[in-house]
């Protein structure tokens, strides 16, 4: 499995996502093998490693996580388009805006996560968690984008949104205890190559 997080950016010192990939892989003792990466926060940087690490491992599932500053819970994403719209510069100081993350590629595509079933594991284990049909329009998403087009037919790929943790949260923000980062990806590693559940879960609006 390929676990990614995120460098670093827009002038923080440290990025929660980088931190808590590491520690869940610390404590991983399941069956399967656990990669860890840490991307750069750049449109062609973050892709290019990616599909290198797909490339180069062919991993069961790519499980990508990175920082939702604001959010107060974990987010399971469900959906990657094909967008690019930065309202910061990545980290070389790129910012593309409405450009399309793969020219000619699908308007979206789905992650392959089981996410309801995650979801329903961080909530019974006291994570604050939900699905997200949107994962923005940065590097977050490109990468999303970027991952599902990259792993083989059948093998599960997703994206997983952290808040601030509580050691690296600027004063004020929104934020959870790091070790409860941690538990979250390590349940979410544990559990991706779970079934889905099949209940209701969606929005109106």
């Amino acid at each position: 499995m390929l676990l990614t997080g995120f460098e670093p950016f827009d002038g923080a010192e440290r990025n929660p996502s980088a931190e808590a990939v590491a520690a869940a892989a610390a404590r991983h003792t399941g069956p399967h093998d656990l990669r860890v990466a840490t991307l750069p926060v750049s449109f062609a940087g973050a892709a290019d490693r990616l599909r290198l690490e797909i490339a180069q491992h062919r991993p069961d599932a790519v499980i990508c996580a990175g920082l939702a500053g604001g959010s107060d819970r974990v987010a399971i994403e469900r959906i990657g388009v094909n967008l690019m719209d930065a309202r910061i510069p990545d980290n070389d100081g790129m910012q593309p805006i409405d450009e399309p993350s793969e020219p000619g590629g699908p308007a979206a595509r789905f992650a392959t996560l089981p996410v309801k079933r995650l979801v329903r594991v961080l909530t019974d284990a006291a994570i604050p968690a939900r699905s997200s049909l949107s994962a923005g329009s940065y590097v977050c998403n490109h990468v999303l984008y970027t991952a599902l087009a990259a792993v083989d037919y059948g093998v599960r790929a997703g994206f997983v949104h952290l808040p601030w943790s509580r050691s690296s949260a600027p004063a004020g923000a929104a934020h959870l205890d790091d070790d409860t980062l941690t538990q979250a990806l390590a349940l979410v590693v544990d559990h991706c190559l779970d079934d889905e559940d099949r209940e209701t879960g969606g929005s109106i609006w």
